[in-house]
């Protein structure tokens, strides 16, 4: 059964795209057969991450339906599948989110996971990558402003019917003005699924466009990825789906 894992943030800037990039390397480093896509239609970066910036057909092309999905579904060098949105900024117009979710039920059956990477905050994207999710995970910093903006997130994603798995939280330096993994538990009522360490070899991996996991594999934070890679795939039972979404689902499939 294919699970379809949405990586959301309340606030840009928290390591959302990292988060995804090593996590969908370390799970096809598990053996897992992992697509990662780029829900972000507006500013995505997922590709850049990856050393491949530029593809001849991507998501936006699929939402406008002026090509099947299969067609926008590429392979990295590390075995992981990647659908990238376009970087052009004349892509921006008419895009129609209303059709993603159907976009993403057309995968099932291609991978073990399909990770999500949301567009931060809110809106229309985020909206819809909660929607077409059977679960997600909240990326956020220790900091207040972060953590007000996952628990907005978290309350959405519960009201639209969707599994919160729990909150990574990423970038953690242990400085006293830092909200204390103890309080934001108490905050986000979530499991912590994950702390990643505040880590010079991040941006180094950014740079290189290499993901961590792969570049520097025994720096901290690319162990605290693979503990998070194993904590998705064997430490979770595959959640029932929503009963919403999987009477759509059979609608989908007989249409």
């Amino acid at each position: 059964m294919t699970r379809i894992i949405g990586i959301i943030s309340g606030k840009g800037g928290v390591g959302k795209t990292t988060t995804v990039s090593n996590l969908g390397t370390a799970l096809v480093d598990m053996g897992k057969k992992v697509i990662i896509l780029d829900a972000n239609v507006t500013t995505p970066n997922l590709s850049l991450h990856l050393r491949i910036p530029f593809y001849p057909i991507t998501l936006h092309d699929v939402i406008k339906r002026k090509a099947p999905i299969e067609k926008a579904i590429y392979e990295h060098i590390s075995g992981l599948k990647i659908i990238p949105a376009s970087l052009a900024a004349s892509e921006i117009e008419d895009i129609d989110m209303d059709k993603f979710e159907s976009i993403l039920w057309s995968l099932l059956g291609k991978a073990d996971i399909i990770i999500v990477d949301s567009a931060a905050g809110l809106g229309r994207e985020a909206i819809a990558a909660i929607e077409a999710s059977d679960e997600i995970i909240i990326v956020t910093n220790p900091e207040i402003p972060a953590i007000t903006d996952a628990l907005k997130t978290i309350k959405v994603a519960e009201r639209k019917g969707t599994k919160v798995l729990g909150a990574v939280v990423n970038r953690c330096r242990a400085h006293r003005h830092e909200m204390s993994l103890k309080d934001i538990k108490h905050m986000l009522e979530v499991p912590i699924l994950a702390i990643i360490p505040e880590d010079s070899n991040v941006p180094k991996s950014i740079s290189k466009k290499i993901p961590l996991v792969s570049l520097n594999p025994n720096s901290q934070a690319a162990v605290e990825f693979r503990r998070l890679a194993e904590e998705i795939a064997y430490g979770m039972k595959t959640t029932s789906r929503k009963k919403k979404s999987l009477l759509r689902r059979i609608f989908f499939w007989m249409s």
